[in-house]
């Protein structure tokens, strides 16, 4: 993480070891890092600590457990415990690391001898005890920022979420059946009030889809008792009033976890949000679905830096990527700091491998405040779109109102993205984030405030709707992108005879040609009528069980 390291030297001189007295009513948390993991059990016994739903996605992307996914040697946890006399907030088994909150900051000082202990930094303070009822904190219910096969494509059976499913597509696959069943998604953020009670989630109890929910600032399982930012975000997936509103997956599972301290903003929240991903990693998710996102801090947690929002280096970056290396879509908000003295995107929106949603108009003009990119790294951020201008939610009652952000576009996307692994099983995420960007109507032309665009989900589909391939015939394209002809050089491993289909995005055949391919180079030049709108096209070869897929760009 590229916080500046706060040593243990420099808390002395900034006054932060003073003596109990004058801190008696304040809390201090620190995160504690580990050389190794001397004591930890071993890769041998990793259904101890990953379900056996865990197990079965990492088998499905060919991802064994590795060294990373070892729990924290319990010897140092209890050291940490029994040395400092505080209590443990959070333990991460990727980083190696634990939180621990003390009572005195100069407690912190009885781990400086301990030589498996690399590093300690300050991660925040409380004023008064941090396991206190925060009941009196609840925000507003509009937040701080197997079904029926049933043809659904009708602006009659969605009610208020029409325009931001059909801006999408996203209706496509729920007329195929695919509405998230099976898939498990991992929701953060600060909090569910009336989940447990609104009529909007009636068939997520009834059909007991909420497969695990915890409260990682407080520690305990409470998750309906404030904060309502997480219902609103929840509903635009899991909500269901037929002819009313329709989420992007009404029938997925959801695990529904609490990372955000309303009360303050302090960096310890990363490592809440850290711990979420572990445990979302351990019980079998297959996203993970965020509209938080950090940058400043209060005092005296140091805030970030646009130069820290690289992509790798902050620990909730760090989070995203680890988590998508075990086979999580791990879909994350650019944040509404788009115009202000900031103006870009947030972290972990900032993640390599997230796939990071802005916030557009039924028009798909970017609005404003959506976080711009890139990553300090270059990297193109935000990833894609979604309606968030407004978007329609459910909170407390049946009726739906709107809400503006990319809080609520984001998880729009991971919703759809769960149907859309649920039609095509076994990709892992970066293919999937790879197919909703190729589908995005900005995809031949990006840029650093709307991203690939939006995307289509039926075209994504298409796209991801094909064989994994064995020994292949690879496609090069020339020139792409073309005006009306190209050629295709194919370079078949042997002898074959194949099919070669050009399709638009809307899944329709445009062109189809039989091929006899020689071993070698092959050449074919082809041409698209002038009457064909410029934009994206899929080509896909078949040639027996392989299957090649590749994109064409016309001007």
């Amino acid at each position: 993480m590229c916080f500046r390291k706060i040593a243990i030297l420099s808390l002395l001189s900034a006054g932060l070891l003073a003596g109990s007295e004058a801190f008696s009513q304040e809390q201090f948390a620190f995160r504690v890092h580990f050389r190794d993991k001397k004591g930890a059990p071993s890769l041998d016994d990793a259904a101890a600590y990953l379900s056996p739903r865990a197990l079965q996605r990492r088998a499905a992307f060919g991802i064994l457990p590795d060294e990373s996914d070892r729990p924290v040697s319990p010897h140092y946890i209890e050291s940490v415990r029994q040395l400092t006399g505080g209590r443990i907030r959070t333990v991460s088994r990727w980083l190696n690391h634990c939180t621990v909150l003390v009572d005195d900051s100069a407690d912190i000082m009885q781990l400086r001898e301990l030589d498996f202990i690399t590093e300690t930094e300050f991660i925040a303070s409380f004023p008064g005890e941090l396991q206190r009822d925060k009941t009196a904190a609840s925000s507003s219910p509009a937040g701080i920022l197997g079904l029926p096969f049933k043809t659904t494509a009708d602006p009659a059976y969605y009610g208020a979420t029409w325009t931001q499913t059909s801006l999408v597509n996203g209706g496509c696959l729920h007329d195929m059946g695919y509405r998230g069943q099976g898939k498990l998604i991992a929701v953060l953020d600060d909090g569910f009030m009336y989940v447990n009670t609104a009529p909007g989630f009636d068939s997520l109890r009834q059909q007991g889809r909420i497969a695990d929910r915890y409260n990682f600032v407080l520690s305990d399982t409470g998750v309906y008792s404030y904060g309502g930012h997480g219902t609103t975000v929840l509903s635009t997936m899991a909500g269901l009033i037929p002819n009313t509103y329709v989420g992007a997956a009404p029938s997925a599972q959801y695990a529904l976890y609490i990372t955000e301290d309303v009360t303050s903003e302090q960096s310890i929240e990363m490592d809440y949000f850290l711990a979420a991903t572990e445990r979302a990693d351990s019980i079998g998710a297959d996203i993970i679905s965020s509209s938080l996102g950090y940058n400043t801090f209060n005092p005296p947690s140091v805030s970030l830096v646009y130069a820290d929002l690289d992509g790798k280096t902050t620990v909730a970056a760090k989070a995203v990527n680890a988590a998508t290396r075990k086979g999580i879509l791990c879909v994350i908000s650019a944040g509404n700091e788009g115009g202000n003295s900031w103006n870009y995107i947030l972290t972990p929106g900032d993640a390599d491998s997230a796939l990071t949603v802005g916030n557009v108009d039924a028009n798909k003009n970017v609005a404003g405040n959506s976080g711009w990119g890139p990553n300090a790294a270059g990297i193109i951020k935000p990833n894609v779109c979604a309606m968030g201008s407004p978007a329609q939610v459910l909170s407390s009652g049946s009726n739906p109102y709107s809400i503006n952000g990319t809080s609520m576009s984001t998880p729009q996307i991971a919703g759809f993205a769960a149907c859309l692994m649920q039609a095509v099983p076994g990709r892992p995420p970066l293919k999937v984030r790879e197919s909703i960007e190729m589908s995005s109507h900005l995809y031949s032309n990006p840029n650093f405030h709307a991203g690939y665009g939006v995307p289509d989900f039926c075209a994504a589909f298409q796209i991801l709707d094909v064989p994994e391939p064995d020994a292949r015939a690879t496609v090069s394209i020339l020139p792409n992108p073309f005006n009306t002809q190209f050629t295709l050089v194919l370079n078949a491993p042997h002898p074959a005879e194949g099919q070669l289909d050009i399709f638009d995005l809307t899944g329709k055949i445009i062109r189809s040609t039989r091929v006899i391919l020689q071993r070698g180079n092959n050449r074919i030049t082809l041409s698209l009528d002038e009457a064909q709108a410029s934009g994206m096209y899929i080509g896909r070869l078949s040639t027996g069980n392989n299957v090649e897929v590749f994109r064409l760009l016309k001007h």
